[in-house]
């Protein structure tokens, strides 16, 4: 088992990842944290078209839409098994 770290954006869709690194200041970074993103947190990508937003859903339930700006800055692992 690897694992391939990368960000957000690039993620595909129905990976279950685990967030890594928040890139930017502290704003960008609080901003994340109050909408449940912060570093050790696991994530399912529910849709990533490569256009529009990216859909995540939050373990606790939810989910939210992220611009494809920010989600360059949110850093994640990707479990990939050979």
């Amino acid at each position: 088992m690897k694992t391939l770290i990368l960000p957000l954006a690039l993620t595909r869709e129905n990976k279950k990842v685990k967030i890594k690194k928040l890139l930017g200041g502290r704003g960008l970074a609080r901003k994340l944290i109050d909408l449940g993103l912060k570093p050790g947190k696991e994530v399912s990508v529910i849709r990533n078209q490569m256009s529009g937003p990216i859909i995540v859903s939050l373990n606790g339930g939810g989910q939210i839409a992220i611009g494809r700006g920010l989600a360059s800055k949110i850093y994640v692992e990707e479990l990939i098994y050979e």
